[in-house]
């Protein structure tokens, strides 16, 4: 897969641990990453223009895309594959056993949406 897939860029906070367990999970994924750390979350949600219902601890870009919070990788690699009309996919909040927020077995159920221009919201994988 290196090679195959784009650099994707990484917002963070950088006092934020889930937020580096994440970027681990897509490196361990084969994901070549560009991590940014910013004090400012608040302005790069607004210039990639996630929603406030989409909204999580951070935001990562790829291939003209926006990843918001703990997005499985296999969610981001099915988007590339797919190419939908849309600005990006969500995992809203931090709900725990997503990639970044692992706590022992215990797994809430969640679901990564997908949002567009025009603030639709679809269900893109459900766990």
């Amino acid at each position: 897969m290196a090679g195959g897939v784009p650099e994707i860029v990484v917002y963070r906070s950088p006092t934020c641990g889930c937020c580096g367990k994440w970027v681990q999970h897509l490196r361990d994924q084969r994901f070549k990453i560009k991590d940014v750390v910013s004090d400012d979350m608040q302005a790069i949600k607004d210039k990639y223009g996630v929603p406030r219902e989409m909204a999580s601890c951070h935001t990562a870009v790829i291939d003209g895309y926006v990843i918001e919070g703990h997005v499985p990788a296999r969610d981001i690699k099915r988007l590339l594959e797919m190419k939908p009309d849309v600005v990006g996919i969500s995992v809203p909040g931090m709900p725990v056993g997503t990639p970044g927020m692992e706590m022992g077995g215990r797994k809430d159920p969640y679901q990564v949406i997908s949002f567009d221009k025009e603030g639709r919201y679809r269900v893109f994988d459900d766990y």
